[in-house]
Order: C-alpha cells, then structure tokens, then sequence
C-alpha cells in the first residue's frame, strides 16, 4: 500500500512540474510571437511620401543642421555603432556617396550611439557626407522615426514644398550613379 502511495504521490509531482514548464514555453511562445512580428514589419523609418519632422543638430564639424538645410534631393543614412550588418553596408553607402547627385553637400550619415564609440568609421563617412553623431533617440533619428539600422533613404520637396521621404528602400548594391 505505501509503493501504490508513494506512485501517486510521484506522479502528481511530476505533473506539477509539467504544468509549471508548459506555462513557462506558452509564455516565451508569446514573447517569441512578439519578436517575429516586429521583425517582419520590414520598415525601420518613415516611409515614402511621408514628412520628416522637424530637427535641428550639430554636425562633427560644428556646423549647425536643420531640417531647413535640406534641400533637393539627400541621400540620408543612419547606422548604428553597434550594428553588425552597418559594417556591411556601410562601404556600399560611401560608394554610393561618392557618385550621389550634388554631393558631399547631398549626403547626410547619422552615427548613432555612445558618442565615444562613434568614432567608428566618421572619418571614413565625412569625406562623402555631413555626419551627424547622436545618442539613440537623437534629434535627427526621431525626425526621420528611425526604428532599426542601417536605413538609408532619399528625401526631396513634396508637394507642398515640405521635406518628404521619396525613396525609403535604397538598394545600395543595385544603384547606377546618380552624379549628373
């Protein structure tokens, strides 16, 4: 009689323990299901058509850069500094820079993170662009809601002559140059 007890009292433990594992998967299930519907929304900033809000900021050569500074059409980009697909992408961008319509003076790259990290590759990127180095929700990424890195865009007038994001999926790898 006391095997048939100690049986019983085994086998409830257990399925205790499994109904305190199974609520533990359902709940990272949960988290997980979370994660990948995030991941698969392939937008990480504004998109095309859409204003950018208005920012001002400081460029690494102390110049001033507003939202007003930027007119025709710029090449915009954000990386982040501790971004591993930026490392890749990022001499695509410079390439891509180099032959950009107008210019240096057309190129913005947005570097953000530590400032003491940032310089990364600023060197690299103020020989094409005016750079820009801010913290994670910095005046430039929160005009352009930049949510993931790197996102390189084109922006230009819209219809009312405010700043619009024109192009907001730059292949950087399949562009032809641009530089007239």
């Amino acid at each position: 009689m006391s095997i048939l007890i100690s049986a019983v009292v085994l086998v409830g433990l257990l399925a205790a323990l499994n109904l305190v594992l199974n609520v533990g998967v359902v709940r990272r299930l949960r988290e997980h299901t979370e994660l990948l519907a995030r991941a698969s929304n392939p937008r990480t900033a504004i998109g095309a058509g859409e204003s950018v809000g208005p920012f001002e900021t400081t460029m690494t050569d102390s110049r001033t850069l507003a939202m007003d500074d930027l007119v025709g059409e710029n090449l915009i980009a954000f990386f982040s500094t501790t971004c591993e697909p930026c490392e890749e992408k990022l001499p695509k961008f410079i390439d891509l820079a180099k032959v950009w319509r107008g210019g240096r003076d057309q190129v913005v790259a947005v570097v953000v993170g530590d400032p003491a990290d940032a310089t990364w590759r600023v060197a690299d990127l103020e020989a094409v662009a005016r750079v820009v180095v801010e913290e994670t929700d910095g005046a430039v990424s929160t005009a352009f809601g930049v949510r993931g890195y790197p996102t390189v865009l084109v922006t230009g007038p819209g219809p009312e002559g405010q700043l619009v994001v024109t192009e907001d999926r730059v292949q950087l790898e399949a562009r032809v140059p641009v530089r007239a």
